[in-house]
């Protein structure tokens, strides 16, 4: 990556430098707050998971052990207590694709996986 500018002391890449792999490097690093590896509670527009982040991309997040939070009871208590306060759990099979423009939030997940139907 040689080519390269600086302006007001950032430095920048043209774009059609950067790599596939590159870019995938640089997903992983700190630029975005998502922490790969974290297990996060996330509100979509259409509904609540529980998972663990294994990838961010540009427009969609890769959740592993995840699952579809049907009905989160109350929702501090879902956040206090884990899945023993959660009503409704139905866990995916394989890891989920999350449209990124789809978040609403997502908060840290102090709990185990929601792996059991309930």
């Amino acid at each position: 990556m040689t080519n390269t500018i600086e302006i007001n002391g950032e430095n920048y890449i043209k774009e059609s430098e950067i790599t596939p792999e590159y870019k995938e490097e640089l997903l992983k690093t700190n630029m975005h707050p998502f922490k790969i590896g974290e297990k996060y509670f996330i509100r979509t527009v259409t509904m609540y998971l529980v998972g663990k982040l294994e990838k961010v991309f540009d427009d969609e997040l890769v959740l592993s052990g995840a699952a579809w939070v049907a009905h989160s009871g109350r929702f501090y208590n879902a956040i206090k207590d884990g899945e023993k306060a959660i009503d409704e759990i139905e866990p995916f099979i394989d890891d989920v694709i999350v449209g990124r423009g789809s978040l609403i939030d997502m908060t840290k997940w102090d709990h185990d996986l929601l792996l059991n139907q309930k």
